[in-house]
């Protein structure tokens, strides 16, 4: 069995579940870095939306492609490529707020505003831990997992793109 045959199998079903297998290792793999004590921003968690819908949208695809439904099966490889293709707009917005080329979310970035008062702000930092959106708490091979997220998600989008094609 050839490279081309292992990455892109003859078989509607098995590249489904191939598109399962990569959100559920992405999805167990940021859940490792958590247990290990990176924990994610607001836009972190937003962008692990779009591989916890992929896994039964994936699953569902595989089920109708094993049923010769090949029409529907096309439909839901369609629909994981705009998936994905999100995913990644996302993850390169997060990037860019990380890189301080344009502002995050006010929630999770930013400073103060007007004079505050010392013992709300006392208060507020007693019980509320913000983690920041544009500040990186890891990076590997000199991306963000942000930034890994934007590839992840391009790769993903073109694999199902093409598996729709076929």
């Amino acid at each position: 069995m050839t490279f081309a045959e292992t990455a892109l199998p003859p078989s509607q079903e098995t590249r489904a579940l191939l598109i399962a297998a990569a959100s559920i290792a992405i999805l167990a793999a940021v859940w490792i870095f958590q247990g290990l004590g990176y924990a994610p921003c607001e836009l972190c968690l937003t962008q692990r939306y779009a591989f916890y819908a992929a896994i039964p949208l994936a699953l569902l695809t595989s089920l109708v492609a094993s049923n010769s439904a090949h029409g529907l099966a096309r439909a839901g490889f369609a629909l994981l490529a705009l998936l994905f293709v999100a995913s990644a707009v996302l993850a390169a917005y997060h990037a860019g707020v990380e890189y301080h080329w344009w502002a995050g979310p006010t929630a999770c970035t930013g400073g103060l505003t007007g004079s505050p008062d010392v013992n709300d702000l006392v208060n507020t930092l007693n019980s509320v831990k913000v983690v920041r959106c544009d500040e990186v708490q890891l990076r590997i091979a000199g991306l963000s997992l942000a930034g890994w997220n934007v590839v992840a998600s391009a790769v993903l989008a073109a694999y199902a793109a093409v598996a729709a094609r076929l």
